[in-house]
């Protein structure tokens, strides 16, 4: 046995714990689709790319605070400092910081319904790259995810929104970059906490958005002058929508498959969708509870690891030894 082998898939060294991974499961459905209302508020006032690169950046500055209080060490190689900047940069600069950049043009559900055909991106990025077989359940679960996409996207109100066909181009790039981001970390070299390692990405995913924000020349305000409810919005955004979930995120990216991880874009668009409806007063049709019923069956077929019993009868008559 070679004391310095190595080991191809970061998953195999991460124990998963049940608990946390159905804890970290709900943070990401939950929460994640809370966020878009919150960046919803937060950009009517503030330019995009600033507000995400406060968040980003006072988040993992806090995630440090933390980590050194609890006795954690930061101390990272000079390998997962360039993988932590590489991910922070596919996730939060870009991944992220134009996903709120499109919300100045696109309704929080019409956003959140797009991304979550990201899924299918991960599935095929895994069979191009990885050469990962694709089970008859999870095609069948895209399948279902994106008949209730449909769904959602082609009632009348949502395609009639004024200016939403620049936001949802870039919204698709944005997944794109998640769905890459995702195969990313799921093999890379990061720090092994993963409360660390998500306050590394957000400190480089923040820091190139800042840069980004000084270069296109716009208005950076002080806090004190925002509303209150902006203010709160970021408060939310910081703790929950940043440190939480995103820690949960790349918890979930070590302990489970991408494709299962990428099934919180199935749920975001439903919460954002309720969220819509309670806060800003959005109509919820009989067309969008449908829609979401689909979906959410959806997430099943991709998460379980059953087989219906119309594949397991096909399999046995095609290997009828067996």
């Amino acid at each position: 046995m070679r004391p310095n082998k190595i080991i191809n898939s970061s998953m195999d060294q991460t124990p998963k714990n049940p608990v946390l991974v159905i804890l970290a499961f709900i943070a990401i459905y939950v929460i994640w689709g809370s966020t878009y209302l919150l960046n919803k508020i937060a950009v009517t006032e503030l330019d995009p790319f600033m507000l995400a690169a406060i968040r980003f950046v006072v988040s993992g500055s806090l995630i440090f605070i933390i980590a050194k209080i609890s006795g954690r060490s930061i101390a990272i190689t000079k390998k997962q400092a360039v993988n932590t900047a590489i991910a922070g940069f596919l996730f939060l600069s870009f991944g992220n910081g134009v996903v709120v950049w499109a919300l100045r043009y696109v309704d929080t559900s019409l956003a959140a319904l797009e991304i979550s055909s990201q899924p299918l991106i991960v599935l095929l990025l895994m069979r191009i790259f990885q050469g990962k077989k694709i089970s008859p359940m999870s095609l069948l679960g895209v399948f279902l995810g994106f008949i209730g996409i449909y769904l959602l996207v082609s009632q009348k109100s949502v395609l009639n929104q004024e200016n939403s066909i620049l936001g949802m181009v870039m919204i698709f790039f944005c997944m794109v970059s998640w769905a890459s981001a995702s195969l990313f970390v799921g093999k890379a070299d990061l720090p092994k906490n993963f409360f660390v390692n998500t306050g590394y990405q957000m400190i480089f995913g923040g820091s190139i958005l800042a840069i980004a924000s000084l270069i296109i020349g716009e208005e950076w305000t002080n806090p004190v002058e925002w509303s209150f409810k902006v203010q709160w919005s970021m408060v939310l955004l910081v703790i929950f929508g940043s440190i939480i979930a995103f820690t949960s995120f790349n918890y979930l990216l070590k302990v489970v498959s991408p494709e299962k991880v990428a099934t919180n874009t199935y749920v975001n668009p439903i919460i954002a969708l309720l969220m819509g409806w309670y806060f800003l007063h959005e109509q919820i049709t009989l067309q969008s509870i449908i829609a979401s019923a689909v979906l959410l069956t959806g997430v099943f077929f991709v998460n379980t690891k059953k087989q219906l019993v119309l594949f397991n009868r096909f399999r046995s008559k095609k290997n009828p030894l067996k």
